[in-house]
């Protein structure tokens, strides 16, 4: 009977799928520092405009709501050269971002920095680790590494001097160097290094997306 017991909650296991997988260990992982609790928003700044698109739910942070960045501002920010890592998994048709190098913004889109995609299947082309707007990732870039909606996978993000590397589940899907003396994108939006901080978006009200385990080593 504990052979059966057993058997079944393997099958249970496997039918529940990656969504209700276990969270990485960062714990184990040399110099990395949590920059998200799991428990609250403490070490972040909501931006002021649709507050509630943002919820702690299950050790996750959840967006879902009208646009709303969040933004860390916790001891190790502003960042420079650093190595972040995050868990995050979308729902069908939503659209997100971790935008770096970034500057607190009550309102509007972030002007400064870069931002990395977070989106699997919205409408928009510019898909998951993208350097968005600079060098983008296509869907079928995405489905060759078999990354889906409702599956959680790592994101990394590595900023040494002017290299920028966006990184999935361990395969690197943009490696960008910005040239020198780099001209800003236009006059909504920099798209270029200096320093600054994470932001997570929120983008719209049919988007949710769940970010865990967030962590950062300055380098």
């Amino acid at each position: 009977m504990r052979s059966f017991v057993c058997s079944l909650a393997v099958a249970v296991a496997c039918i529940a799928g990656t969504r209700t997988a276990p969270a990485e260990s960062p714990s184990t992982e040399d110099g990395f520092v949590k920059i998200f609790d799991g428990e609250s928003m403490e070490g972040w700044k909501l931006a002021e405009e649709n507050t509630d698109a943002w919820q702690v739910e299950d050790g996750k942070l959840v967006c879902r709501g009208e646009r709303c960045h969040a933004f860390y501002v916790g001891p190790l920010a502003p960042m420079k050269d650093f190595h972040f890592k995050a868990e995050v998994m979308t729902t069908p048709g939503s659209n997100a971002g971790i935008y770096f190098h970034t500057k607190y913004q009550p309102t509007g889109w972030p002007k400064y920095g870069y931002e990395c995609q977070v989106n699997v299947s919205h409408k928009d082309p510019k898909k998951t680790s993208s350097l968005y707007a600079v060098e983008n990732v296509s869907a079928e870039d995405l489905a060759a590494h078999g990354i889906k909606d409702n599956q959680w996978y790592t994101q990394e993000i590595i900023v040494t001097g002017r290299r920028i590397q966006l990184i999935v589940n361990g395969k690197t899907m943009v490696d960008y160097t910005e040239p020198e003396n780099k001209e800003a994108f236009d006059k909504n939006f920099e798209r270029r290094l200096g320093e600054g901080t994470i932001a997570l978006q929120a983008h719209d009200p049919k988007s949710v997306c769940y970010f865990r385990n967030l962590r950062v080593k300055p380098l």
